[in-house]
């Protein structure tokens, strides 16, 4: 009876199962945000943005799990569904042994923190080099294109 009943938990099924427990223990976060935090300055990493996100940190409890976690497609988000729910997943089994699990709205929001901290960075760049040419265009007097 027992083979019958777990043989639909693939490594997918299973992600999806460790979603749906860290939402339940994730606590009361039903409410609509009304602002976006915004990403920090150093925190250009993917998992500070998940995490900043709302993306749930879950730890296999089991040496089961930390086989399937190993098993999933490493550093990388990709989308995972049991029934009607659909799950973003990151599975991050050299880093901190975990997985990341968000809902679509939290997939969205992360989305655009990293395209916010994506822009911050080539700011970031253009500033420096800006900087570092320490360089006045009206030197350049009318022999330019403006």
């Amino acid at each position: 009876m027992r083979r019958k009943l777990f043989w639909w938990m693939i490594p997918w099924g299973l992600a999806a199962l460790c979603l749906a427990l860290a939402g339940c223990a994730g606590g009361g976060g039903g409410g609509v945000k009304t602002s976006m935090p915004q990403p920090a300055p150093g925190a250009t990493s993917k998992t500070d943005l998940l995490l900043m996100a709302g993306f749930q940190q879950v730890f296999p409890a089991t040496p089961e799990l930390k086989a399937r976690l190993q098993a999933m497609p490493q550093r990388q988000i990709f989308m995972a569904s049991r029934g009607a729910k659909v799950f973003y997943v990151y599975a991050d089994a050299t880093g901190c042994g975990c997985l990341y699990a968000g809902n679509p709205q939290q997939y969205q929001a992360y989305q655009r923190l990293a395209a916010q901290a994506r822009l911050s960075a080539e700011e970031t760049a253009a500033a420096r080099i800006d900087e570092s040419m320490n360089m006045s265009w009206d030197e350049w007097g009318e022999a330019g294109p403006w």
